[in-house]
């Protein structure tokens, strides 16, 4: 097991302990119904790193089999568990579902070593090599997520997918895509082509902290075609990954507003005036709260649907700033209109909106903690990322919720506090640190506890302004919380991190193998670091939220 992450539940040798089976060019598959998924994984991707070709397997082959199996509820499996055995016949998968067996064939590659890391073959006719040896594992959370901001720094298509290869292999099943805010639009909206033809483009990007007086003065942007979208949501479903798609409402909203003013709140904004936001932080600017930034915004979603099956839509709803609603003759006529109260109420009459028009599209709405301002609506779910406060609340209000505190899963704060981190952000969150992360506070009941349905690992770009940059402040913390996320961990301080870290070891090189530009634990290489370049670190512990 010392080489397995995230740790299954049980692992033992099966049999003879010094016993191996030899995987080589007279290997086949046997796939049983439901296993295509994890079948054309195991030819293409572990097919292609070892030269196994995994033929089909014809009755009575000779050879080992690799067998992959949902034997149904006579397998005394769950949803996502996997039984995998090791013997002297060959390798036997069995899942309690599809994804179960997919990953069951993760952790395959993982025990036939680093080198099935690689897009090919080093050896060609190399014989691979297994110990007998049986797991069985399942997931403690459904939701094992990881957002990706690509709206403050835009990631091509292939990087988008390449990042979907890398989630499953921690084993981790939500991607989170963060497609719109102040700094850019990523996604065409084709009844709003404004959208991506002026808000997915800002003409320059500040470099490092907003506090920074450097610049970069190339125009940046860049955004995802329908097409791009059903790509990428295929490949994930190909990894039963679902993709979460967010849509910033009613703040985080300049980019939407720079190519159609009239979303603004145009009675105290010369929003005809405003561009896609070239800097970083909390925008003074918010939605209009008119009908027809509803209806603007339902034509957003209708779309939205069409290309993503998810059952959670994201809407944001975090840090909206609401001064312009003070000040604003319209929206006060409006909370007056709705009788809401204040502007609290009028961002939780935004939210209650797209609440019900999701719910009754079968949907369900996911929001930032802010959501819970002004009243929660009644069938969303939360995002706790200020700290625990805002989980603990919804999950005592029956509210399911996703935890992603901010003090310990932000992945753009910095990993150390050495002189040398490229672009310091936020609290030192060590690798240790998310290891030791608990998503279920202990002061929830039982029955609260249930309605935590997930953890998340958050990852913002206003300083990570490509691939590289967003390796470096992902891996090896992400490898960490996937554990967290699947692994039946004991208490935080129980928690044995010396051994973590020694499978760690055989981790990276599985991460060299796949190309990712981690943070050593020596340190940043030197051309990781940015000196120069502002950051806003923050000293000492961070303060439970």
């Amino acid at each position: 097991m010392h080489h397995l992450i995230p740790a299954p539940r049980l692992h033992h040798p099966e049999g003879d302990p010094d016993a191996r089976l030899t995987l080589g060019p007279d290997t086949a598959l046997r796939t049983g119904q439901g296993t295509g998924t994890a079948a054309r994984w195991l030819r293409t991707t572990v097919g292609g790193a070892t030269g196994l070709a995994l033929p089909e397997a014809a009755d009575g082959h000779p050879g080992p089999v690799v067998d992959l199996r949902i034997p149904g509820e006579a397998g005394g499996l769950g949803a996502e568990a996997y039984r995998l055995t090791v013997s002297a016949d060959g390798v036997l998968i069995e899942g309690g579902d599809a994804a179960g067996v997919f990953w069951g064939a993760q952790t395959l590659r993982q025990l036939l070593g680093p080198d099935a890391f690689r897009r090919a073959p080093l050896n060609a006719g190399r014989a691979w090599q297994l110990g007998h040896v049986r797991i069985e594992d399942a997931p403690r959370f459904a939701w094992r997520g990881m957002m990706l901001d690509v709206a403050r720094h835009f990631m091509p298509k292939d990087g988008v997918l390449r990042h979907l290869d890398l989630l499953a292999a921690h084993k981790l099943n939500v991607f989170h895509f963060h497609l719109t805010d102040d700094q850019g639009w990523r996604i065409d909206i084709r009844r709003h082509p404004e959208l991506v033809r002026t808000g997915s483009w800002r003409p320059r990007s500040k470099w490092g902290h907003r506090a920074s007086e450097l610049w970069n003065d190339t125009p940046h942007g860049g955004y995802y075609t329908h097409d791009d979208i059903r790509e990428i949501v295929a490949y994930a479903a190909e990894r039963h990954i679902t993709v979460v798609p967010e849509i910033e409402i009613p703040g985080h909203s300049q980019a939407a507003i720079a190519a159609y003013p009239e979303l603004g709140n145009t009675d105290v904004t010369d929003t005809a005036s405003l561009g896609v936001w070239d800097t970083w932080g909390i925008n003074p600017h918010a939605l209009a709260p008119t009908e027809d930034t509803l209806r603007f915004y339902e034509g957003v979603f209708e779309e939205v649907l069409e290309l993503f099956p998810s059952r959670f839509i994201h809407v944001g709803g975090d840090e909206c700033e609401k001064d312009e609603w003070k000040r604003s003759p319209a929206a006060q006529a409006r909370i007056a209109e709705l009788g809401v109260g204040d502007e609290d109420g009028l961002q939780s009459w935004f939210i209650r909106h797209f609440d019900r028009w999701l719910t009754a599209r079968g949907r369900r709405l996911v929001g930032w903690d802010e959501i819970l301002e002004g009243g929660l609506a009644e069938g969303a779910t939360v995002s706790s990322w200020r700290g625990y406060a805002g989980g603990i609340a919804a999950a005592r209000a029956g509210h399911d919720v996703i935890m992603c505190p901010e003090q310990q899963v932000y992945l753009n704060y910095r990993e150390d506090g050495g002189p040398d981190e490229p672009v310091p952000i936020g609290y030192v969150r060590t690798l240790e640190d998310v290891y030791r992360f608990e998503p279920v506070p202990p002061e929830l009941t039982g029955d609260e506890a249930a309605h935590v349905i997930g953890v998340q690992a958050n990852v913002w770009t206003e300083v990570l302004e490509n691939q590289d940059r967003v390796d470096y402040q992902l891996y090896p913390r992400l490898a960490a919380l996937a554990e967290v996320a699947w692994s039946p961990l004991p208490a935080s301080e129980e928690r044995d991190f010396a051994g973590f870290d020694a499978r760690m070891e055989t981790h990276f090189r599985r991460l060299d193998a796949l190309g990712v530009a981690y943070r050593p634990p020596s340190g940043p290489h030197p051309w990781q670091r940015r000196p120069g370049v502002l950051g806003r670190p923050f000293e000492g512990a961070p303060q439970p939220g």
